[in-house]
């Protein structure tokens, strides 16, 4: 009579935005018991270095025009090693449910009857405006704020996002992974009727010490990127809370190697 072994766990596991401050006393506590650890491209030296040292480390990150393994294959790496692992840490950036698939991964792991747990992590679209001095709401100036991607799946659910509905949608948009597409955003938000003066900044390796910002508006954001070479990681932020950062940013925190 054969026995089979017992299915491990997985955990996904959001590393936050960078600062290995910001990362949470759970998702350290399992890394450092952790049997294996599927990491993303953008999780922080410093958070790695809590990885038990004895567990297997796998890099399945992905960056753009750079992929380390399919989604498919990173899924299914996650059930075989969960197969003979107590404790499978998959680390993802940010959180795990904001922009990160995990949504995609859990659905999977639970379909192939592995037991997932979701260890939430802080998301780059309120960490790195925080480490700026934008604060997201603000009584006087929004109540309200849309996240968004700005790079989208091939053959997704829907052809685009509808950024003529977001323009007037909230007071603060943040944008994720848009910098690439960001002339093609800003067109199509200005043809929405959103000012060509509306401010908006950029947030580049947000709560890192390499973390860098540029403040501009829709109409002059694009040259300033040129002659910047400001490229991603990035986040943008869009509306009035923009113009606090030259108010607050000297209260921002320090950042160290």
């Amino acid at each position: 009579m054969t026995h089979q072994n017992p299915l491990g766990k997985v955990y996904l596991v959001g590393a936050g935005p960078g600062d290995p401050g910001l990362f949470t006393l759970k998702g350290k506590t399992l890394l450092e018991h952790a049997d294996v650890v599927v990491y993303d491209a953008l999780v922080s030296d410093a958070i790695l270095a809590m990885i038990n040292p004895e567990a297997e480390k796998i890099n399945a990150g992905k960056r753009r025009g750079r992929h380390s393994r399919l989604q498919g294959e990173t899924t299914q790496l996650l059930v075989e090693k969960a197969q003979n692992s107590a404790i499978v840490v998959r680390l993802k950036g940010g959180d795990p449910f904001v922009f990160g698939r995990g949504g995609e991964e859990m659905g999977d792991l639970v379909a192939a009857s592995v037991p997932v747990e979701v260890v939430p992590g802080i998301t780059a679209g309120i960490a790195a405006p925080a480490y700026a001095g934008i604060p997201l709401t603000h009584r006087n100036l929004s109540s309200s704020v849309t996240f968004v991607t700005g790079h989208e799946a091939v053959g997704k659910y829907r052809p685009q996002v509808n950024w003529r509905a977001i323009a007037h949608g909230s007071e603060t948009i943040v944008i994720y992974m848009g910098v690439h597409n960001l002339d093609h955003i800003i067109q199509e938000l200005k043809s929405a009727g959103l000012s060509g003066e509306t401010s908006i900044a950029l947030v580049r390796w947000g709560t890192c010490p390499e973390q860098q910002e540029l403040i501009g508006s829709l109409d002059t954001i694009i040259e300033q990127m040129n002659q910047e070479n400001f490229t991603a990681p990035a986040v943008a932020v869009i509306g009035g809370v923009v113009n606090l950062h030259s108010l607050l940013n000297h209260c921002r925190p320090l950042l160290v190697n």
